[in-house]
């Protein structure tokens, strides 16, 4: 499954590059809403392997249903270890969108799912991460021992017009380890950024953001961060929002 391969290849890739994210987030009035982590590599195409297996004269536009995945791989999943299972089954709820059109430089990917709660998506990005454990399952490799191991967690809320972001550092020492992994990559990851941009059912009262913009109806707040330092302090990233009742 090229598909597969391709994308396995992008998020092994993904931390060690220039990389700009955007986790976008729709709101209803009774707190469901559709979230999505999406990721702009067309800056990074020259960086990826150029194999049998990922190259890209072809353009490909499709998406993909990981619970279908799941139920497809069964029998080479019940093989991988209980970690890498787990892992792949945090995935469930997604679908991807994948788009990659090297000759105009384009490679987009988008990783999305409804909710009843927003809670059901905590730490989709470590989810969007976890994807590289599909490698195996694709005749690929997964990533490099240790890399996708967790130090971090982030939380959302939204209860009572009021919206809360924030990031947990479960373990100390993985923490520190992660940030010395990036060390090398510094350069590269220098320029890459993260948006946050969500979609709120009434407008915005306050935040807790002093440098976010609004639409013009006041509904939707977005903030731009640099990537590296969020990587490198992401307990300082907790964005609060308050609506109008």
């Amino acid at each position: 499954m090229k598909f597969l391969k391709i994308f396995t290849a992008v998020i092994i890739t993904v931390l060690f590059v220039a990389c700009n994210f955007t986790e976008e987030i729709y709101f209803n009035e009774n707190g469901s809403g559709k979230m999505s982590i999406a990721f702009d590599g067309g800056e990074m195409l020259q960086m990826l392997p150029e194999t049998d297996s990922t190259k890209l004269e072809e353009v490909i536009d499709s998406t993909l249903v990981f619970k279908d995945l799941l139920i497809e791989k069964k029998d080479s999943i019940a093989k991988l270890s209980p970690e890498q299972q787990a892992k792949l089954k945090r995935l469930e709820p997604f679908k991807l969108h994948m788009k990659v059109d090297a000759e105009n430089g384009i490679m987009n990917f988008d990783m999305y799912t409804d909710f009843k709660n927003v809670t059901e998506v905590n730490d989709a990005f470590n989810s969007f991460q976890s994807a590289s454990a599909i490698g195996p399952i694709s005749g690929g490799k997964s990533m490099p021992g240790g890399a996708t191991e967790e130090a971090t967690q982030v939380k959302y809320s939204f209860k009572r017009n009021k919206f809360k972001r924030e990031t947990i550092i479960l373990d100390q020492t993985l923490f520190a380890n992660s940030i010395d992994s990036l060390a090398g990559a510094e350069m590269f990851l220098s320029g890459s950024t993260y948006t946050f941009k969500y979609h709120f059912p009434k407008r915005v009262k306050s935040t807790n953001i002093e440098e976010a913009t609004f639409s013009m109806d006041g509904k939707t707040m977005i903030h731009e961060v640099n990537f590296l330092e969020m990587m490198k302090d992401p307990e300082s990233m907790v964005i609060e929002v308050e609506l109008e009742k």
